[in-house]
């Protein structure tokens, strides 16, 4: 019994010893996990930059009254097309009339009684106090007459600019109140399309760039303008800044509040891309798994570009030739092995294509 302790001791080191040698094979252990795989290749890409954008008019105003008063006269119909200071409201102005006759006919003997006064303090004959007192109420006559005939110009509502006008909201008759709504008035001879553009494509967005857009209602017909400007702020949620294009619009059919799909074109370049569902998001970092010589996976940081039509741009992080994992990266972890779900198919019918060859990263026609 004594001689059997120290062979089971022996057969315990030697268990331990055959444990320390397996320890350092951890990596890359275990059946490799089936995925897709793809090398990632530069490609043409274009900075298009697509985005939805509303119309707004070029100049746009609620028409409404500055006094409260009987609608007298409606000069206008619903949509109707208005020249800058055309006439649209009359308000009743009886009242206003008769004021500005006795305002005018107090001012005029003011002012005779002035040259009066004047002449006499020219001969010394009356104190210069009294002719400065004069001038005062002369003065203040003319600034009543003056007051008389704003009152009477706001009771004539005019089109602060050409433009055309909304559906017609009051008629002869009724009570207008400041509050009151007219009609509003639009310029919609041009209009500005406003759309929101990342924060990563900001320094591709030049002044003068060429914006296409479409909206549903006008299908199959394109609109073309150019950016006007670039807000001075990049909203700090969206990670986003406001880009406004300004779109000629002769006929009328871009109507403001319409919903526009907006392109920004540039030029074609050279890119990495990789298909965007590669890329995996963690708050806000980005990384891909990369693929070794052996197959084992290790995670990589990357910084992205711009986004489309399920492609992402690699700015940083990967060259030409790295192997990325597409497809399967739910499962994965740094240092374990893979192989690409694609490879047995290929060789069972006798392609001569490496793995992943069907996934390269970029496919799936050009940007």
């Amino acid at each position: 019994m004594a001689a059997r302790i120290p062979a089971l001791l022996l057969c315990g080191l030697l268990a331990l010893a055959g444990c320390d040698r397996q320890a350092p094979a951890a990596r890359g252990g275990g059946a490799a996990i089936p995925v897709t795989t793809a090398v990632v290749q530069p490609r043409p890409w274009s900075d298009t930059v697509q985005g939805l954008g509303t119309v707004r008019a070029r100049e746009s105003v609620t028409l409404s009254a500055k006094v409260s008063e009987i609608v007298e006269q409606v000069h206008f119909d619903s949509g109707q097309k208005v020249a800058a200071g055309q006439p649209l409201v009359t308000l009743r102005v009886d009242a206003q009339r008769a004021a500005l006759v006795e305002a005018e006919a107090a001012a005029a003997e003011a002012e005779q009684q002035f040259r009066r006064l004047e002449s006499l303090a020219a001969q010394q004959l009356v104190s210069r106090a009294t002719l400065d007192t004069q001038r005062a109420t002369r003065d203040a006559a003319l600034a009543r007459v003056r007051q008389m005939q704003s009152d009477i110009g706001d009771r004539q509502i005019r089109a602060p600019f050409a433009g055309v006008l909304g559906i017609r909201q009051v008629s002869p008759g009724a009570l207008l109140t400041p509050n009151a709504v007219i009609a509003t008035l639009d310029d919609i001879s041009r209009v500005y399309v406003d759309f929101q553009v990342p924060e990563a494509a900001l320094s591709r967005v030049a002044q003068g760039a060429v914006v296409s857009a479409r909206g549903a209602a006008w299908p199959g017909r394109s609109f073309e303008g150019r950016v006007q400007t670039v807000d001075a702020r990049i909203d700090p949620q969206t990670r986003a800044v406001t880009v406004r294009a300004e779109f000629d619009n002769p006929e009328g059919l871009l109507r403001p509040g319409m919903l526009l799909d907006v392109s920004l074109f540039q030029p074609p370049r050279e890119a990495l891309v990789v298909p965007e569902l590669a890329v995996v998001q963690v708050g806000r970092d980005s990384f891909v798994y990369r693929v070794d010589g052996e197959g084992v996976v290790e995670q990589v940081p990357v910084r992205t570009g711009l986004r489309r039509e399920g492609l992402a741009e690699i700015a940083e992080g990967l060259a030409a030739g790295d192997r990325i994992v597409v497809e399967g990266t739910g499962k994965l972890r740094p240092g374990v092995k893979v192989v690409d779900a694609a490879a047995p198919a290929a060789a069972e019918g006798g392609a001569a294509a490496p793995a992943g060859h069907a996934a390269d990263a970029g496919a799936g026609g050009q940007g």
